[in-house]
């Protein structure tokens, strides 16, 4: 009986998952026509002229700098958030449902937003930059289209987080709160040495999640905001699969560039849990 109830799931994984992953594997062994009617086998071919492509070399850089700046600012701010909102008394309910809303929004709509936000013709956000004194316009400078990508991507982000925050501050015990304020009457002091150790599991979690949803889910955000541009300089390398696997027609070259993307966020995750979960105390 439990293996009939968890078959539906295990074909689901072999399906949409394992299956594409091996094809994805054998295929960056092969280089196809541009009509896709015959493939040769060339070996490690593909993997070897990804490695010698400059423009791979920044994407992967931009990747990481992206991932990064995501992961810091979107966990900082809904820490931020969840400590104020636990502090709320009157409302919370609403101030709480009000923040968690943008988590229903998946990230093409939020990419869809933030274009129309920062659009030179009717742009909201655009129009007040610009107002401002600053020269804004992401479809030309490189560093305001990573500014904004980093902006809409870190905001989709914010309410997950800001949810598994929350749960963690209000499982906190009073008792623990009420003998820190005895022991540690400042209030920063007393968040930073008693109530954010215990927010170390949480903190875990979310930085993993967060590094994986800044990696893989930005997709629609660049693809409806920048489409990685301006001269590829907020192209992500799963962006830059879809750019060369769907519109350049280089199946060989763009599965072995998602084969690499697998072995790197796997030792990405080995790495995380290996050196940094020592330091979770749980």
């Amino acid at each position: 009986m439990p293996y009939i109830f968890v078959a539906p799931q295990i074909i689901i994984i072999l399906i949409f998952f394992l299956w594409p992953a091996g094809q994805a594997v054998q295929q960056s062994f092969y280089r196809e026509d541009a009509f896709g009617l015959s493939s040769e086998f060339v070996g490690f071919l593909n993997y070897a002229e990804v490695l010698d492509d400059p423009e791979y070399t920044s994407t992967v850089l931009f990747t990481l700098l992206f991932s990064a700046l995501v992961t810091v600012f979107s966990i900082a701010l809904s820490l931020l958030l969840a400590v104020q909102a636990n502090q709320v008394i009157r409302g919370a309910d609403t101030y709480k449902t009000l923040l968690m809303w943008a988590y229903a929004i998946a990230p093409p709509a939020a990419g869809l937003i933030g274009g129309l936000l920062f659009s030179p013709l009717v742009g909201d956000l655009y129009q007040l930059l610009n107002n401002i004194g600053f020269d804004f316009n992401h479809n030309r400078n490189s560093s305001d289209a990573i500014f904004v990508v980093v902006l809409i991507a870190v905001w989709k982000q914010l309410s997950i987080n800001f949810i598994f925050f929350l749960s963690g501050l209000q499982s906190v015990p009073n008792s623990v709160l009420e003998a820190a304020r005895i022991d540690c009457p400042g209030a920063i002091k007393r968040f930073w040495t008693i109530t954010f150790p215990l927010l170390a599991p949480t903190t875990f979690f979310l930085l993993v999640i967060n590094t994986t949803y800044a990696f893989f889910e930005t997709f629609g955000i660049i693809d409806l905001t920048t489409k990685g541009g301006p001269g590829g300089s907020t192209t992500t390398l799963v962006y830059k699969i879809y750019q060369d696997g769907f519109l350049g027609a280089d199946f060989g070259g763009s599965s072995a560039q998602s084969v690499m993307l697998m072995v790197f966020v796997v030792v990405l995750t080995v790495f995380q849990f290996k050196f940094i979960d020592k330091k979770v105390h749980y």
